[in-house]
C-alpha cells in the first residue's frame, strides 16, 4: 500500500512511496498529526543519488519491523534537500552544532513544534564501530521522550535559542579592498595540495569556485602563483578519476586526495561549474586539456542530463546494478577490469588501453577494477586510435545496467548550467550549446516564473513543484541570463534578471544589507535560514551578489550596486579567514575592484566584423566583465533593450566597440586587436 509520497513529484520522495513506513512530506498536516497523538517527529532528510541515504533505506525503512516500529511511535516526514534546501539548512546547522559534523542521510528528532532535540546521520541495522543502532535510536528517543518529557522540551528549546542567536550581521562589514583578496590567496596557497591539486586531504572535492576566484586574480594582479595553482589543480582533476574519461563529466568529489576514486554521483551543479571553470582557464591560457575538458563536460549536460522539456537534470546516481551479481553498487557502470577492456577491444588495443587509462591487475577502486584515469606516464596513443578505443568502450559501457538519473529540474543549477553552456558555445563557436542554453532558460519562464517574476524552486516533466524558490535560484538564475543576454545580444534576457534581482532587493535582503535564504513571507521555520558559505555550489548570498553586481554594470543602477557592495561585507569578513569556504564571493569581489568593465559593441546585424568584435569582447579575461551587443544608437530594435548601447554610434561605418570602467571610457574601437587589450585585464 503506497504511503503519502505516491503523489509527490520529486524522485527522491517517490523512491521511498512504497516502503511500509508510512512516510508524511513536510507539510503542517503532519505536524498536526504528531500534536494530536502525541508523539514525536523523526525527519529524513537526504537526496536520490545519495549512496548512504539508498543503504538507510534498504536496511531500515525497507524493513517490516522496523516500519511498524516508527509508524506507531512517529510521525515520520521524508524531506528532499534538493527541493527543501531552507529545512535542509535549519537542521544541518543544528546538527553540525550538536555533533561537531553533518552529512546525508540525515536525521532528525523534534517536537510537534518543529522543535529539534537528537539529531544524527546515517545509523546502521546493528550497532557498528561506535554507532548505535537505527532500532536503538529510535527506542532510545521514545524511551526519553515517555520518560524525561520536560528534559526532551528544555533541551529542544535551547537549540531552538541558540539558533536563533547565529543571525549573521556583515553588511556593516565593509566592501572587501585588494588586501583582503590578498589574504584570501595567501590562505589558499597555505592549504594547498603541491603534490595532487585542490586543497586540503580526503575527501577531496572539485573546488569550482576558489579556482574561478584563482583565474580572476591572476587576470587582475598578474600572479603567476594564482594561475598555476588553478592550472595545476584543473589538470589533476581532469587526469584523475574523478573525470569520466569516456563519457565526460565530473563526479561529486574524490574518496582519495590523488583525485583516482570517486564518490561515482554526477552533479548538475558541479559539472556546470567547472564546465565554466575550464573554459575560462582555456579563455585565460589557450590550454588544449582546458578546451576539451570544457566541451567534453557541457557535451555530457547536453547528452546525458537534458530532459525532454529542454531543462537539466539534478544528477546521475552513484549506483548502478552489478551485471554479474544483480546487486546495486557504486561504481558498476565506471569501472573496469584489464580482462574486461581485452573482452571489448581484443588483446592489443586492450592491453594498450589498460596502460592508457591506468587499469591494473591489482585496481584502483574494488573487488580488482579500476576507475579510468590518465596517467602521466601512460603510453603515447595515435589520436585515431585512441578515438576508436574510446568509442568502443563508451559502446560497451552503454550496454550495462545505467545509473538512475534524478529528473527534477532545480532553478538554481539550471541557472549555472545557462550560463556555463552559452559561453562555452560562444568561445568555441558551437551556437547549438548556445540553442541550448536558450531552451533551458526558456523552460525557466515558462515553468518556473510567474506573472510576478517570481520563481518557483523545481519542476518535473513540465509541471511546476509547489515549493517557493529560495535565494539561490534567484541568484543563480539571474546569472544565467545575464551571460546569456551577453552572449546572444537579446536584451529580453537582461530584463528577466532585472526582475529577479529586484525581487532579491525586495524580499531577501535585510535593512543592514545582509541577505537570507528565504523571502520575507516564506514559510516560518524555527529559523529563517541564512549561509553566506560556498560549498559545493554558490551560496545564495553571493550568488546574488554577484547578479547585483553585473546587473548594475549592465544598466547603472546605482541601488543594485549598492546593494552588490552591501553584501559583499562577507567576503570582507571571511575571505582572509576561510577563502576555500567563500570562493564565488571572492570571484565577485574580483568583480568589483576590476570595475566591472562594461564593454558595448554596435555594429550592422549582418557585417561578420560586428561578430568577431563580440566574440572578442567575450573572450575578455578582466574579471565579470559585461558585454552588450546590438544595433548602434540603441534607439530601436533589439538593442534598445542594452542601456549600454544607448547613443553608441560607429566609427567610420565600421563596427565599434566602446569599454568603460569606474567612469572612465577607453577609446572607441574598430579593431579587433586594441579591443582585446581592452578587455584583458591585467596592465590595462
Amino acid at each position: 500500500m503506497p504511503n503519502r509520497l505516491a503523489n509527490e513529484t520529486s524522485p527522491y520522495l517517490l523512491q521511498h512511496a512504497d516502503n511500509p513506513v508510512d512516510w508524511w512530506p513536510w507539510s503542517p498536516e503532519a505536524f498536526a498529526e504528531a500534536r494530536e497523538r502525541g508523539v514525536p517527529v523523526h525527519l529524513s532528510v537526504g537526496y536520490s543519488s545519495c549512496h548512504w541515504c539508498h543503504v538507510l533505506a534498504g536496511e531500515s525503512f525497507e524493513d517490516e519491523l522496523t516500519a511498524a516500529y516508527m509508524n506507531e511511535h512517529f510521525v515520520n516526514i521524508k524531506v528532499d534537500r534538493e527541493e527543501r534546501p531552507d529545512v535542509d539548512a535549519v537542521y544541518m546547522e543544528a546538527v553540525q552544532a550538536a555533533t561537531g559534523q553533518g552529512g546525508w542521510p540525515m536525521t532528525v528528532f523534534m517536537t510537534a513544534d518543529a522543535e529539534p532535540f537528537y539529531f544524527g546521520t546515517y545509523f546502521p541495522p546493528e550497532p557498528r564501530q561506535g554507532m548505535p543502532s537505527f532500532m536503538q535510536v529510535l527506542e532510545g528517543v521514545r524511551a526519553a521522550w515517555v520518560g524525561r518529557p520536560d528534559e526532551v522540551a528544555e533541551v529542544a528549546q535551547r537549540i531552538v535559542r541558540d539558533l536563533a542567536g547565529r543571525e549573521l550581521d556583515y553588511g556593516k562589514a565593509g566592501t572587501p579592498g585588494p588586501e583582503e583578496l590578498a589574504e584570501a590567496l595567501l590562505g589558499l596557497t597555505r592549504e594547498y595540495d603541491a603534490a595532487h591539486g585542490g586543497f586540503g586531504g580526503a575527501p577531496k572535492f572539485p573546488p569550482s569556485m576558489a579556482l574561478e576566484f584563482l583565474l580572476r586574480h591572476h587576470a587582475r594582479t598578474g600572479s603567476e602563483g594564482a594561475l598555476q595553482m588553478a592550472a595545476d589543480t584543473c589538470e589533476a582533476m581532469a587526469r584523475g578519476g574523478i573525470y569520466d574519461q569516456l563519457g565526460g563529466g565530473f563526479a561529486r568529489y574524490s574518496v582519495d586526495r590523488g583525485w583516482v576514486v570517486p564518490h561515482f554521483e554526477k552533479m548538475l551543479y558541479d559539472n556546470a561549474l567547472l564546465c565554466r571553470v575550464y573554459a575560462h582557464l582555456w579563455r585565460a591560457t589557450g590550454s588544449d586539456l582546458a578546451r576539451r575538458v570544457a566541451l567534453e563536460t557541457a557535451d555530457f549536460m547536453v547528452r546525458e542530463l537534458r530532459t525532454d522539456q529542454g531543462g537539466f537534470a539534478s544528477a546521475l546516481d552513484a549506483d548502478s546494478e552489478d551485471p554479474l551479481t544483480g546487486e546495486h553498487v557504486e561504481g558498476a557502470y565506471y569501472s573496469w577490469t584489464p580482462a574486461q577492456l581485452r573482452e571489448v577491444l581484443g588483446e592489443a588495443d586492450g592491453d594498450l588501453a589498460a596502460g592508457y587509462f591506468g587499469v591494473t591487475e591489482e585496481g584502483t577502486f574494488e573487488h580488482g577494477t579500476s576507475v579510468l584515469q590518465l596517467p602521466q606516464d601512460g603510453p603515447a596513443v595515435e589520436a585515431g586510435r585512441l578515438a576508436g578505443i574510446t568509442e568502443r568502450l563508451l559502446a560497451a559501457r552503454g550496454r550495462r545496467p545505467a545509473p538512475g538519473r534524478d529528473d527534477k529540474i532545480v532553478a538554481a543549477w539550471n541557472g549555472l548550467a545557462i550560463a556555463a553552456l552559452a559561453e562555452c558555445g560562444a568561445y568555441f563557436e558551437r551556437p547549438d550549446l548556445v540553442e541550448r542554453a536558450t531552451e533551458a532558460a526558456d523552460l525557466l519562464v515558462r515553468v518556473h516564473m510567474d506573472g510576478r517574476a517570481r520563481l518557483s524552486r523545481t519542476s518535473k516533466d513540465g509541471q511546476v513543484g509547489t515549493n517557493d524558490g529560495v535565494l539561490e535560484d534567484y541568484g543563480d538564475v539571474a546569472e544565467g541570463f545575464l551571460a546569456l543576454a551577453s552572449v546572444t545580444g537579446e536584451g529580453v534576457w537582461l530584463e528577466f534578471a532585472g526582475f529577479l534581482v529586484d525581487l532579491v532587493l525586495d524580499r531577501f535582503t535585510a535593512e543592514d544589507g545582509s541577505l537570507y535564504d528565504t523571502a520575507h513571507d516564506a514559510e516560518k521555520l524555527i529559523r529563517r535560514p541564512q549561509d553566506p558559505t560556498d560549498t559545493a555550489a554558490p551560496s545564495g548570498w553571493t550568488a546574488a551578489a554577484g547578479a547585483l553586481l553585473s546587473y548594475a554594470a549592465h544598466t547603472g543602477s546605482q541601488a543594485h550596486r549598492t546593494a552588490a557592495e552591501r553584501a559583499l561585507g562577507v567576503v570582507h569578513a571571511l575571505g582572509p579567514r576561510v577563502p576555500r569556504y567563500i570562493g564565488h564571493g571572492l570571484s565577485v569581489a574580483e568583480a568589483l575592484l576590476d570595475g566591472p568593465r562594461e564593454v558595448a559593441v554596435v555594429g550592422h546585424p549582418e557585417d561578420p566584423a560586428l561578430a568577431l568584435l563580440h566574440r572578442t569582447a567575450l573572450l575578455g579575461t578582466a574579471p565579470g566583465a559585461v558585454v552588450a551587443a546590438g544595433l548602434a544608437g540603441a534607439t530601436d530594435g533589439g538593442g534598445a533593450e542594452f542601456p549600454l548601447l544607448a547613443e553608441r554610434t560607429l566609427v567610420d561605418d565600421l563596427p565599434t566597440a566602446y569599454v568603460c570602467r569606474h567612469f572612465v571610457c577607453a577609446r572607441p574601437t574598430t579593431d579587433p586587436a586594441e579591443l582585446a587589450e581592452q578587455v584583458g585585464a591585467v596592465g590595462s
